[in-house]
């Protein structure tokens, strides 16, 4: 299996590279990162991020999405939202992190499904999408072939749930050991609930 993650100028770090770090625990999952061009973009901390391709050449079985500042334009770019709905066609999961809920919703690939956002921008995140049923108390949301967190750290413990519903958990249990994570596995444990 393979997650493409795709970046854009001013994408929050943790976002990324939280689930990243899980992802790379797990044999035979890999994870590529794409822009739509195939330049490397800088996060919202200044931090520069390499690719490994432009949007074109997504070969990943899942469409990962984060959030952060730069979501704020890209929910009014509609060249990039179709761009994104072009690689979601293609993709078997779809995945966000954050307010990158709200670019699915703004591409309408979120309508007929539950799904969370970040607490901080929900008001705004929840705007977008015209049959989302959205989930304020939430850590995070799986509903069928979507997987939404809630905001930035969330993304750790919804990949770390995606790792245990796609390989079960003697791996995520091996994944938190390496990584020396305290295991959330219960969407509902959202202590950041409002």
């Amino acid at each position: 299996m393979r997650v493409s993650v795709i970046l854009f100028p001013h994408v929050e770090l943790l976002d990324v590279a939280g689930p990243a770090e899980v992802f790379s625990k797990v044999d035979g999952l890999e994870t590529e990162f794409l822009s739509a061009d195939g330049k490397p973009v800088t996060s919202s901390q200044g931090m520069t991020l390499g690719v490994d391709g432009d949007f074109g050449t997504k070969t990943g079985d899942v469409l990962f999405v984060p959030g952060g500042a730069g979501t704020r334009r890209l929910v009014h770019d509609e060249a990039f939202l179709c761009q994104v709905k072009t690689m979601a066609a293609n993709s078997r999961t779809l995945m966000s992190v954050c307010t990158g809920s709200a670019l699915l919703a703004a591409a309408g690939l979120l309508d007929g499904y539950a799904a969370t956002s970040n607490k901080r921008a929900f008001t705004w995140a929840t705007s977008f999408g015209t049959s989302v049923e959205w989930h304020r108390a939430a850590r995070w949301v799986h509903d069928r072939d979507r997987w939404t967190s809630s905001g930035v750290s969330a993304g750790i413990d919804m990949a770390a749930a995606f790792v245990a519903d796609q390989w079960g958990t003697g791996t995520v249990n091996k994944v938190a050991d390496a990584i020396e994570l305290r295991l959330n596995l219960d969407p509902g444990d959202d202590p950041y609930a409002v």
